[in-house]
């Protein structure tokens, strides 16, 4: 029997999450069955679209059920195999959630090479924010060469290889961040223009650096960025909504007037086209040229990347808060495993 840590949901949060919503504890795990195979978790993706599963509202995912292992992707090694298509000491990229082990299908499971990538890439730029960012700008965004691309979360995961894509298509990208740290690396990752969304002067900032308008805005955050970003988009400019981390904890509607009305009149008399998408109804499509594009350009330095790995999975609780509110740098990855 294999004594596994995990973390559970203990209850629904309001709000931020706090420790009282989660609950670590241990289990005994058998050994997998036929076409399982039994997995010890290295690393675990970290990534806003968790706060709205541990949510009951309606959603595009069934929520995580209270007393359930929170979920997540994950890179494993396997330690015992009852599937001919792996073997011990493999390495995966499956869907484990927060806890130290996991039985899971091997048809659900993708082999992972060392000597390609970094393995932890396939939470990141080589995984689901990599293909985030790619299948939605190619997809919906879909920059031409000269046009201008604005992006916000712009050193996440998805939004540093959003940027990136953009300047691989010859258009001009325009990078929204919080604080000269994280601008400075935008600066480095070769944005056109780099802002910081905390100085409290991003609209004006936006109209002096971007006086041509933006053509493409890659929507991660929404809040008061989308606010400062909507008078500068284009006629005919494409919006991809992929996230909405500003509101993600919020328990009611933000105060003040309805804006409902005005945002309307600018998508109607603009032409807007305001498209909210997720990463998974265009895998059929375009996975398999993201895996051979985005693993070229890696290869190549076309795409950088940058990760913020943390270790311990009892600290993840802490670790998800610092990524809802911004304090993470590049994508947040928890090393499970010691030896990680």
């Amino acid at each position: 029997m294999t004594t596994n840590h995990r973390i559970r949901l203990n209850s629904r949060p309001v709000g931020e999450p706090k420790a009282e919503n989660y609950l670590l504890d241990e289990v005994d795990l058998g050994s997998p069955q036929d076409g399982e195979v039994l997995l010890r978790t290295l690393y675990l993706s970290l990534d806003p679209y968790m706060r709205g599963r541990m949510s009951d509202a309606k959603s595009y995912a069934k929520p995580v059920e209270v007393g359930d292992v929170m979920v997540g992707a994950t890179v494993s090694e396997v330690v015992e195999s009852n599937s001919s298509d792996f073997s011990t000491g493999d390495t995966v990229l499956g869907y484990g959630g927060w806890q130290e082990y996991s039985i899971e299908k091997a048809a659900h499971l993708r082999r992972l090479d060392p000597e390609v990538a970094p393995v932890s890439t396939a939470l990141g730029v080589l995984g689901m924010p990599g293909f985030t960012a790619y299948s939605g700008l190619l997809e919906i965004g879909r920059p031409q060469e000269g046009e201008t691309v604005a992006v916000a979360a712009a050193t996440g995961p998805v939004g540093s290889v959003v940027g990136q894509i953009a300047k691989i298509k010859g258009a001009k990208a325009v990078g929204i961040a919080g604080g000269p740290e994280k601008v400075a690396h935008l600066n480095e990752l070769g944005f056109d223009v780099a802002l910081d969304h905390r100085t409290g002067n991003l609209k004006n900032e936006l109209k002096e650096s971007v006086p041509q308008g933006i053509d493409v805005y890659f929507e991660n955050v929404g809040g008061d960025v989308f606010k400062a970003v909507l008078p500068r988009l284009n006629t005919y400019a494409r919006v991809p909504v992929c996230g909405l981390v500003a509101n993600y904890n919020l328990t009611e509607l933000p105060e003040g007037p309805d804006r409902s009305g005005a945002l309307m009149g600018n998508i109607l008399t603009r032409s807007l086209n305001v498209r909210g998408f997720i990463q998974n109804e265009f895998v059929e499509k375009h996975h398999e040229n993201f895996l051979s594009d985005m693993s070229g350009w890696v290869k190549e330095g076309k795409v950088r990347y940058r990760e913020d790995i943390r270790p311990g999975l009892d600290k993840t609780p802490e670790y998800f808060n610092d990524l809802l509110a911004g304090r993470n740098f590049g994508k947040m990855v928890v090393a499970v495993d010691a030896e990680s």
